[in-house]
């Protein structure tokens, strides 16, 4: 990793600089993070589109690492896309000190395969009930993979330390938003408004290192 947060993959390497891409197709059908993501890359000011896949290949997320994960999404769609296609794809979940790190990288499944983010959010508040305060803390994590021309491989990682309330809170956001504190707030992730969590969220930390790199880059022609 460099000073800027970056992680090339050692298997992959551009021999020049590709220029910066205008659009970015990323690896999910998931409404809520293409929009996510749009509003991170407008806040970065960087001139940039957000697609969503229009048809994302089933993938089987089963590395047991987030950055395994998500590389396995964004090559998935690459195979789909032009040679000079920009691709990017994220894995990110909540790891929970008392459970060891769980659900981390099961995350979308805690509750199951058949289930939804309101599942999984209400089994981690049951299986969280009886932790005493002091024992609550928690870290959602992100990791994004991003896939540029002829498949060179970028990596940034974001992270957020805080805990877990012991009933959801707030109607923003998604997924476990409700139940998680950041450290530093008395509001969960999902009481705080879209740019106040942007600047401090796991996702937005992930992003704000891939738009510090993607500056780097000349300007397309």
């Amino acid at each position: 990793m460099d000073a800027r947060g970056v992680q090339p993959s050692p298997r992959l390497r551009l021999t020049g600089r590709a220029p910066r891409p205008q659009i970015i197709h990323l690896a999910t059908g998931n409404a809520h993070k293409v929009a996510e993501f749009q509003r991170l890359a407008d806040e970065s000011g960087l001139p940039l589109r957000i697609l969503p896949a229009a048809r994302m290949p089933e993938v089987v997320e089963d590395t047991g690492t987030f950055a395994g994960n998500a590389g396995k999404k964004a090559r998935a769609l690459r195979a789909l896309l032009p040679a000079d296609a920009w691709v990017l794809a994220d894995d990110s979940g909540v790891c929970v000190d008392a459970l060891d790190g769980a659900p981390g990288v099961e995350s979308a499944y805690f509750a199951g395969p058949q289930h939804d983010g309101a599942a999984n959010l209400r089994k981690l508040a049951e299986v969280m009930r009886d932790v005493p305060v002091g024992r609550r803390g928690a870290h959602f994590l992100c990791l994004l993979v991003l896939l540029g021309p002829e498949g060179a491989e970028h990596r940034f990682e974001g992270r957020c330390e805080g805990v877990l309330r012991f009933e959801p809170a707030g109607g923003n956001g998604f997924g476990y938003d409700p139940l998680f504190e950041p450290a530093g707030f008395s509001q969960t992730y999902a009481e705080l408004d879209e740019a106040a969590k942007n600047k401090i969220s796991h996702r937005g930390r992930a992003w704000l290192k891939l738009a510090d790199w993607l500056g780097s880059l000349p300007p397309a022609v």
